[in-house]
C-alpha cells in the first residue's frame, strides 16, 4: 500500500550542484531519488519533491521534501534504511508518514535560513567551504540599527539575482537578526521569511556587511526598495556560507508570528 514520507534532511553542500536534480550533475534530489528507489525495488520511478532548492555549496540543517513509497515501511524503518544508503554528506534527520494531500513545496508556511560570516584576516581553511568570509572592519552596531529595513513587506527586486522566474519580487521577512559568535570570531545571521528569491539572502548579507562597514548608509534598505535595481545592490556573499535551517508547516510558524512585529495577517 503506497504511503507518502515526509522527510527532513542535513546535507553539506559543498560537492553538491544544488538541490534539483540537473543533467550530469550531482544534486541532492538525484542521490535522494537513487536511494529511494533502490529501496522500492519496482520499475516505476520515485519522484522527490523538496520544499524549494538551494543552490550549488548552499548547506541545509533542515530541508524537507517528501514522496510516495510503494511498500508500507514504519518510518524510522525508512529513516533509517535510507541512512544507511545514503553518502555521508547528507543524512535524514527525521521521517513521519503523513497525509497524501501533504506537498513539502506548496504546504510551506515560511522558510528560516542562517547565515554565517568568518571575520579572520585570512581566509581559515577550516572554514573556507562552511562560511563566508569578510576580513574588514565591521561596526555590528550598524547593522542592528539596519535590521529592522528589512523585516515586513517589500518589494525585493533589488535583491534578486538575474536569472529569477518568479513574476513577483514581493515577499514579507518575518524576522532579521545578527548576532557575533566571539569564540568563532563569527557573525551569525538569520532571516526568517515567507519566501526567499533566488541569491536574496546572499545579497542581503553582502548590503548589511556593507552597511556595517559604512560603505553605506545605515537605511539604505529603504532606498534600494524604490530604486528595484540589482545592480545598486552590488555584491553577492559566497553560497558557502548559507544554511537552510528551518521550514515550517501548519500550525509551526505561529511562534514566531507572535513574537514579530508583522502583523500576522501577513503571513497567509
Amino acid at each position: 500500500m503506497t504511503k507518502r514520507y515526509k522527510i527532513t534532511m542535513a546535507y553539506d553542500g559543498t560537492k553538491f550542484a544544488g538541490f534539483q536534480s540537473q543533467p550530469n550533475q550531482r544534486t541532492v534530489q538525484s542521490v535522494l531519488e537513487a536511494a529511494i528507489n533502490k529501496m522500492s525495488k519496482l520499475p516505476d520511478k520515485i519522484n522527490l519533491y523538496g520544499s524549494g532548492r538551494t543552490d550549488a555549496g548552499v548547506h541545509a540543517y533542515g530541508q524537507v521534501a517528501h514522496f510516495d513509497f510503494p511498500h508500507e515501511m514504519p518510518a524510522q524503518a525508512m529513516l533509517r534504511g535510507l541512512n544507511s544508503m545514503l553518502p555521508l554528506d547528507i543524512e535524514i534527520v527525521d521521517c513521519e508518514i503523513v497525509p497524501e494531500t501533504f506537498h513539502a513545496r506548496y504546504e510551506a508556511h515560511a522558510k528560516r535560513y542562517l547565515y554565517r560570516v568568518s571575520r579572520s584576516w585570512f581566509i581559515d581553511p577550516f572554514k573556507r567551504l562552511y562560511t563566508g568570509h569578510y576580513k574588514y572592519p565591521l561596526d555590528v552596531e550598524l547593522i542592528k540599527t539596519a535590521l529592522p529595513d528589512v523585516v515586513g513587506t517589500h518589494d525585493y527586486s533589488s535583491f534578486v539575482a538575474s536569472g529569477s522566474q518568479t513574476k513577483s519580487h514581493v515577499r514579507t521577512i518575518y524576522e532579521a537578526t545578527v548576532r557575533e559568535d566571539l569564540a568563532n570570531d563569527e557573525l551569525i545571521f538569520e532571516f526568517c521569511g515567507n519566501g526567499f528569491l533566488y541569491n536574496q539572502v546572499r545579497i542581503m548579507v553582502a548590503t548589511l556587511l556593507e552597511i556595517g562597514n559604512q560603505r553605506r548608509p545605515v537605511h539604505d534598505f529603504l532606498r534600494l526598495y524604490e530604486v528595484k535595481d540589482r545592480n545598486q545592490a552590488r555584491e553577492t556573499a559566497p553560497a558557502s556560507g548559507l544554511y537552510l535551517k528551518e521550514v515550517y508547516y501548519g500550525d509551526e510558524i505561529q511562534a514566531q508570528i507572535a513574537k514579530s512585529e508583522v502583523p500576522g495577517e501577513k503571513f497567509n
